[in-house]
């Protein structure tokens, strides 16, 4: 680790403070470091691991892949490129439509935003984004994103980016004390918006629907009245799947839950897109989307996007989810670690608000008092005590993500039922020692 702490500048860290045991192996919801200890990975790493490490029809995919062709450029045709992109138009029901490979999800995200406007005639259009969101960490996600830790960084302006109040039901910035009327006005201010522009300005608006490393799950009526606000307008809607997409929410994408008339015009994925066993990012476009840049010259392009071995990885990736029935069982097992959570809720004041339930995401945030919701510690400060509950949890075997006052439930969709179980009763534990710890701990 030394070695690594010396000469690596890792992510989301003061360098100073990082320490962390070298990886050296995995299997299902677990990892191995080099000393030979287990971890069971209660977040998916970044939310991205959803298959589980080293899922052996994917790994088994990239070797084989590797042996026939490892790099072609998409000036080339590749099977697995053209494979994948027809599966993803499949699940998600985007026929005619097409794909644009990435990276990642940062990529995706600029490039949808890209397609929108060159779509729409916009190369300065308008992109309405919201408050508490994140779609990545280069300087034009950035931008488009609501985030606090990065907001000194970057002018959202200067990309053309307006932001609105989140669908936050818990601290509904409207005022709202129940979650349908947060919901409500939380899509009416992007209507306001757009109306404010004039809806022939704005190129698109871009939402994450449900799961996000910000900790807000929307409110039910949130997606829906949205789509039909953009639709009414003619603003595309561009649906951030990179977290919330491939069975994470319950579905193959989170705005499924809503039926087909809340698909979006424009989609991205990543994490889950190859259960992280390789980089590899998407932008999905509707018919609609994709027939107005049919004949213009399309002036983008990245010497990986579409890397075969990525796409060989997201063909196996999803037939896995589709074999081993994963999406089913998230939605299942999310319901249980749900129903668990709002027993905890029950037991444990520390506990202001439980959100989640979809699927194996579930979102727990941490208060010092649940009549005002005071949190523990202002956003987006992590509270000594639950990094304390971290470390202790690690000591353990099971490593917990959080984001400030939250707790972030994430688990591989292959986590066994077991597993899940003993990862809680962990958690429930350990929420009553930082209970009895007192406030002071926090």
């Amino acid at each position: 680790m030394s070695k690594e702490r010396d000469d690596v500048l890792h992510s989301w860290c003061v360098q100073s403070e990082w320490q962390a045991p070298t990886i050296v192996g995995g299997e299902g919801a677990r990892l191995r470091d080099e000393a030979g200890n287990e971890y069971l990975d209660m977040s998916s790493l970044a939310e991205c691991s959803n298959l589980g490490h080293q899922h052996p029809h994917v790994v088994a995919a990239i070797r084989a892949q590797a042996e026939r062709l490892c790099f072609v450029t998409s000036a080339w045709g590749a099977q697995p490129r053209a494979e994948l992109a027809a599966a993803l138009l499949d699940r998600s029901g985007f026929h005619g439509g097409r794909v644009f490979f990435t990276l990642g999800g940062a990529d995706a995200n600029e490039h949808a935003v890209k397609f929108a406007r060159q779509a729409r005639g916009l190369p300065h259009g308008k992109v309405i984004a919201r408050d508490r969101s994140y779609h990545g960490a280069s300087y034009a996600a950035m931008a488009l994103s609501g985030d606090a830790r990065t907001r000194g960084q970057v002018d959202p302006a200067a990309f053309d980016v307006l932001h609105v109040p989140p669908p936050y039901a818990y601290r509904c910035p409207f005022g709202s004390d129940n979650d349908a009327e947060c919901g409500q006005r939380a899509a009416d201010a992007v209507a306001a918006a757009i109306d404010a522009q004039g809806a022939d300005q704005v190129a698109a608006v871009l939402m994450e629907p449900d799961a996000g490393s910000n900790g807000i799950v929307a409110p039910d009526n949130y997606w829906p009245r949205l789509r039909a606000i953009t639709r009414e307008r003619g603003v595309p809607l561009i649906a951030d799947e990179v977290m919330s997409g491939f069975g994470r929410c319950g579905e193959w994408f989170a705005w499924q839950r809503h039926g087909e008339d809340a698909r979006p015009d424009l989609m991205t994925l990543a994490k889950g897109l190859t259960g992280a066993h390789l980089p590899l990012g998407a932008v999905l476009l509707s018919a609609a989307m994709a027939r107005r840049l049919e004949d213009q010259m399309l002036y983008t392009g990245l010497t990986y996007c579409g890397h075969p071995l990525s796409c060989a990885a997201g063909v196996a990736a999803l037939k896995a989810y589709e074999d081993e029935g994963l999406v089913e069982r998230s939605r299942l097992l999310g319901q249980q670690m749900h129903a668990v959570l709002k027993g905890m809720q029950a037991r444990h004041r520390l506990i202001g608000d439980v959100r989640g339930g979809h699927g194996l995401f579930a979102v727990v945030e941490l208060v010092a008092d649940r009549a005002s919701r005071t949190p523990l510690a202002p956003w987006p400060r992590v509270p000594a005590g639950l990094a304390g509950l971290v470390r202790k949890a690690m000591a353990q075997g099971v490593s917990f993500a959080v984001r400030g006052n939250l707790i972030l439930l994430a688990p591989p969709l292959v986590v066994g039922a077991g597993e899940l179980a003993s990862a809680l009763n962990l958690l429930d534990r350990l929420l009553g020692e930082m209970a009895s710890a007192g406030t002071e701990a926090a």
